[in-house]
């Protein structure tokens, strides 16, 4: 194994469920060091995007999901707003906050995630808190 890498075992499971033998995922420094490094190259070269160059609408939805779930330990249900500012991405993200039964009843919230340009998250603020069965009346 080269310099700056490591093993991680992890579990594989079929669609059925049942378990299946370990699988054995190298990642290299750079890939395990940061967000940044795991998912902010460009599509073609593999590398971050140039200083001062804005990311695409869809990199800033992804980009702001996937830091809002490492900062908050929830996963993101949904982006529903996305919108280019002067410093970057302006994102509401849905997120679970209290499962119930029946899931009409479950709690969710909206956060507003402030992004820079290259997509690196500078600010995020709850909005609203409501029930997943509630319509908005506006």
């Amino acid at each position: 194994m080269a310099t700056g890498e490591e093993d991680e075992t992890e579990r594989v499971r079929r669609p059925s469920g049942k378990k299946t033998a370990k699988k054995t995922v190298k990642k290299t420094a750079r890939s395990a060091g940061s967000v940044r490094a795991g998912h902010r190259g460009s599509e073609s070269d593999g590398e971050p995007p140039r200083a001062g160059r804005r990311v695409s609408a869809s990199r800033a939805m992804r980009y702001a999901a996937d830091q809002l779930k490492e900062l908050l330990g929830r996963a993101p249900e949904s982006v529903s707003a996305v919108q280019p500012t002067e410093d970057g991405w302006q994102a509401d993200v849905e997120v679970l906050e209290l499962e119930r039964v029946p899931g009409t009843t479950s709690v969710m919230a909206t956060y507003r995630v402030m992004l820079d340009k290259e997509g690196e998250l500078v600010a995020y603020e709850r909005t609203r808190r409501y029930t997943r069965g509630q319509i908005d009346r506006r």
